[in-house]
């Protein structure tokens, strides 16, 4: 037998594999096939360890020699992608972001994937597909295919589409869900803001209480439904699933009159585990309960935590049970961004109100506001927009427009710009740089640093509520009536 276990590091040069094996008397000839892809529900998130940020152990398979010397050329081949989960994987034209903010939940594409800076109407535009509804949900892409939803602007028609990213076209669209009855959404939220999560060969679409949709990627025929899990939105719903490496998916319901979490299988549906919230909200004004915030699963020591913002309160739960590990409580509410991880640290928006950034050491239990909280940095700090931690800095920018780099071990603000515009999406690293695009179709490239360094200013018809998306040398961006595949 052969145990293959490989990391991957990010380095400023290349992404770098590392290979250790063990290998037998050979036996058979038998070859095993290599996945092109291996989908994000069966491997484990990644854990940082001390030495390297980015290291995690993918899989160990009982492999010949023969077929040992054939799969090792095809991970040697390519070294200089990312593998599997990966935030954007360029081999044979094929691309992996398959879920809100990347596979890896940190909005980063791969250091060899560098997308232009430059782009206009007219300029480096590959294709542009007018939308004929509705959303602000950020795409899926596996392979050649992203998935996103829309829905009609009174939300009795929900809707999920597949783009062919390579023409430009779309190749399936389905509507999911019809609804007698809705609640009003804000003027700045849609009917269909939760991101989908897809692995390959499913595709997973959320649109609040208004239900959950298993779909089959390649056609978009629904696999398994559930309309069952009510709150009311009161302003539209906001949270994206998250799907983890045992098939769960992990969806809040963070409402005006009902808040908790739920932990459902990617498989069939079925519940696994639902928490109700448990919090003092010091109010029974339900506009103070409800929030829009999407999980993150890190790893700290040998455990791993589902880290779960929410109106008042960060809580860290167990995923595979929905225990209760920590929480830290604060005035704000409506929490919007995701959280952030270091290998250390986690960092929270604490949401409306006026935001705070808050560095959180995970390693407590029950309530650690007074023990585990680092630092609290108070000044400018987005609402909406989940901030970019890349390189021991956070990115940070309020919905009003003023963008800021923190150091993300003090909290210390190093730079502070007004773009203008107002700002929803999430700021995205790829290359050098880091890109930030407005509500009036204006993206912001800054070069990464300590020091503000305006690269660009580039200007498309409409603005950008969702979250723009890397793919190789060449971006997807969703804008409120088009999507684009801006490259050369």
């Amino acid at each position: 037998m052969v145990t293959i276990c490989f990391t991957t590091f990010d380095s400023t040069a290349a992404k770098r594999l590392l290979f250790s094996f063990i290998l037998p008397e050979p036996t058979t000839d038998r070859q095993i096939p290599v996945p092109r892809h291996i989908p994000p529900c069966v491997l484990p998130i990644r854990h940082p360890p001390a030495r390297h940020e980015n290291t995690m152990k993918l899989f160990a398979l009982p492999i010949t020699p023969l077929a040992f010397a054939t799969l090792l050329a095809v991970l040697v081949s390519a070294s200089q992608t990312t593998i599997a989960q990966s935030p954007a994987t360029a081999a044979a034209d094929i691309y992996t972001w398959p879920q809100f903010r990347g596979g890896f939940r940190d909005n980063k594409a791969d250091a060899t994937l560098i997308p232009p800076t430059k782009w206009s109407e007219t300029e480096n535009i590959r294709w542009k597909l007018p939308l004929e509804l509705r959303g602000w949900s950020s795409p899926a892409v596996w392979g050649d295919l992203a998935v996103m939803t829309e829905a009609t602007p009174d939300g009795t028609a929900m809707f999920a589409l597949a783009i062919d990213i390579k023409e430009g076209k779309i190749a399936w669209r389905k509507q999911i869900f019809t609804n007698a009855e809705v609640e009003e959404a804000h003027i700045m939220n849609s009917y269909a803001s939760p991101s989908p999560v897809i692995d390959g060969k499913n595709a997973w679409v959320h649109f609040g209480s208004y239900g959950t949709a298993c779909l089959s990627l390649a056609t978009g025929d629904i696999v398994w439904q559930r309309r069952d899990l009510p709150c009311a939105h009161h302003r539209g719903p906001g949270s994206s699933p998250l799907l983890d490496d045992q098939g769960r998916l992990f969806i809040h319901y963070d409402g005006f009159d009902v808040q908790y979490i739920v932990a459902m299988s990617a498989t069939t549906g079925e519940t696994i585990w639902k928490r109700d919230r448990d919090i003092e909200y010091g109010t029974d004004n339900g506009d103070q309960m409800k929030a829009y915030s999407t999980p993150a699963l890190i790893q700290v020591g040998d455990r791993t935590q589902l880290i779960s913002p929410t109106s008042k309160a960060t809580i860290a739960y167990r995923p595979d049970n929905g225990e209760e590990i920590w929480r830290v409580v604060y005035d704000e509410f409506s929490a919007t961004a995701q959280p952030l991880f270091d290998g250390k640290l986690v960092y929270v928006s604490t949401g409306f109100g006026k935001a705070h950034l808050l560095a959180i050491d995970p390693s407590g239990k029950g309530d650690v506001t007074d023990t585990h909280i680092l630092w609290d940095s108070p000044k400018g700090i987005g609402s909406k927009p989940t901030p970019l931690l890349v390189g021991g800095l956070i990115y940070n920018v309020h919905d009003a427009g003023v963008a800021s780099c923190i150091d993300a071990q003090t909290g210390e603000a190093l730079w502070t710009e007004r773009f203008g515009g107002l700002f929803s999406g999430s700021p995205l690293a790829a290359g050098d740089f880091v890109y930030w695009f407005d509500h009036d179709g204006v993206c912001y490239v800054t070069r990464k640093g300590r020091q503000y360094e305006l690269v660009a200013e580039n200007r498309l018809d409409d603005g950008c509520m969702a979250t723009a998306v890397p793919l190789a040398d060449s971006l997807l961006v969703r804008t409120r009536s088009a999507i684009y595949r801006i490259g050369k």
